[in-house]
């Protein structure tokens, strides 16, 4: 093909792409559709911390024109005219720093006549943390490609990957947490050859291989003691299955799962005979915030993939002993399946050891396809669960971690489209009481309407990893892995 046969080719595939593209702004608007708000994201009465990034948003009504946008705070007011609404930073920061609600005018003309109406944007003391990572990655059920694991800095709208495809040959990686909103303590997974765990300790990189002879897999899931010398972690023969129960075409469970303990100082892996018994399931595990109990869930073996929809997980905990790294008994039960007739998963404890944050699905402990799963919170000084119907929706909600501060926390959720997950951010009260969610801002108010991949994991850190794509990818070149007996 000679030079200018080529030129031709590029102009028609970019006039193709954009006679194809989509303007977001005209996308199905009302009842029954994903933007069922005059504006999007529907920042109306949501509460947010005073460092956050703007509130970027765009009117919805495809007839509407003449946009006009104002806000007022402590006396000063800002108008933005436009159907988007995006902010200048500096006259963001500006209002925000007042630390007084935003009284929010919303002015345009239809022709039907013009349109009005008043929110408010609640501005709470407590500041979140500053920093959110997540894995993005397509949302379907193909192959995974092109994963990265990106970290957000939550004041601005900077953000830049600290593990991708580009610098591991396109390895399998799986989702990056802090310990209690740790940035100088914190993990994640590539898999693969020349792979293992990443754990970042007070700014020095390991890579180690989780498992040894006594194990059933390599650790799945798992978080570092507040302490930063153990893990704990599930050991999980995990299989994906297809079937056509309800809206829920894909299934993932295990057959079979353990816990064990990792001590990253002695390089030693610890099974326990409690936590490895061939008639129950355990997985998810997680410390309590002082570090002296470890909450899992548990289930009854069951003959799977035929009896899925009957394998139902309890909330568990057992003591852990700092001293030995070692998980005690007995067990204790603090949410019964059998009772409440739903099945828990991903329990997550407030660092500042009041809440104990899960998610309850229909059955299994997959919930990412499941439409019903929704997010409940246990008060651990009085055991009552709270149903947070201000956060749930009609998707599924899940993959939850709270600021180091105990006063936020975020999920993953499916809310609108069904298909593609986002983080979403609430406060929690001293009394448990949280307030309506909102979506992640970003620099462009259409940014979710053209992005196709989901934010798997979101985890909330209190200062950055210090390390990225680039160092990660001499770490699984360069760094052999530690073997752990």
């Amino acid at each position: 093909m000679n030079t200018g046969n080529r030129a031709w080719l590029a102009v028609f595939a970019l006039l193709l792409l954009l006679a194809c593209g989509r303007r977001a702004d005209l996308r199905p608007y009302g009842e029954g559709t994903d933007r069922t708000a005059p504006i999007f994201p529907d920042y109306r009465e949501v509460t947010v911390p005073g460092n956050i990034a703007p509130l970027n948003f765009y009117y919805t009504d495809p007839q509407g024109s003449r946009f006009v946008t104002t806000f007022t705070a402590a006396g000063q007011s800002v108008t933005i005219r436009g159907r988007d609404v995006v902010w200048k930073e500096k006259e963001w920061a500006r209002i925000l720093a007042t630390g007084a609600d935003m009284e929010v005018s919303s002015q345009y003309k239809t022709p039907s006549g013009p349109m009005s109406f008043t929110w408010t944007v609640h501005v709470s003391p407590d500041p979140i943390d500053g920093y959110l990572t997540y894995r993005l990655i397509e949302p379907g059920f193909e192959v995974w490609d092109d994963l990265e694991i990106v970290e957000r800095n939550l004041s601005t709208f900077d953000a830049r990957p600290i593990s991708d495809w580009r610098n591991t040959q396109n390895k399998c990686m799986n989702c990056h947490i802090h310990a209690q909103g740790r940035g100088d303590l914190s993990m994640f997974y590539l898999r693969g050859e020349g792979g293992g765990a990443i754990l970042n300790r007070d700014g020095k990189l390991r890579k180690l291989t989780l498992k040894d002879s006594t194990m059933i897999s390599a650790t799945v899931y798992g978080e570092i003691h507040p302490g930063g010398r153990y893990g704990v972690f599930s050991t999980n023969v995990i299989i994906p299955g297809m079937h056509s129960f309800g809206n829920r075409r894909m299934e993932v469970f295990d057959t079979a799962s353990d816990l064990c303990v990792a001590d990253f100082d002695g390089n030693r892996m610890q099974t326990f005979p409690e936590t490895a018994r061939p008639d129950v399931f355990e997985t998810f595990p997680v410390f309590s915030a002082d570090g002296k109990w470890v909450y899992y869930c548990a289930a009854p073996v069951k003959n799977l993939p035929a009896e899925v929809e009957q394998t139902m997980y309890s909330l568990v905990r057992r003591p852990f002993d700092a001293e030995t790294g070692t998980l005690g008994a007995p067990a204790d039960t603090v949410w019964s399946a059998s009772e409440r007739g739903l099945s828990v998963c991903h329990p997550k404890a407030s660092p500042d050891g009041r809440w104990l944050l899960f998610t309850v699905a229909d059955y299994g402990t997959f919930p990412i396809n499941h439409r019903e799963c929704d997010l409940r919170m246990m008060d651990l000084q009085t055991g009552e669960v709270l149903t947070l119907d201000e956060v749930n929706a009609d998707k599924s909600d899940t993959y939850h971690s709270w600021s180091s501060n105990a006063k936020w926390f975020v999920f993953a959720s499916k809310r609108g489209d069904g298909m593609f997950g986002k983080p979403w951010f609430s406060h929690v009260s001293e009394d448990g009481s949280v307030t309506k969610p909102f979506l992640l801002p970003q620099r462009d108010p259409h940014f979710y309407d053209t992005m196709t991949r989901s934010f798997n994991v979101p985890d909330l850190g209190n200062a950055s990893v210090g390390f990225d794509a680039a160092e990660i990818g001499r770490v699984w070149r360069e760094m052999p892995a530690e073997v752990f007996d």
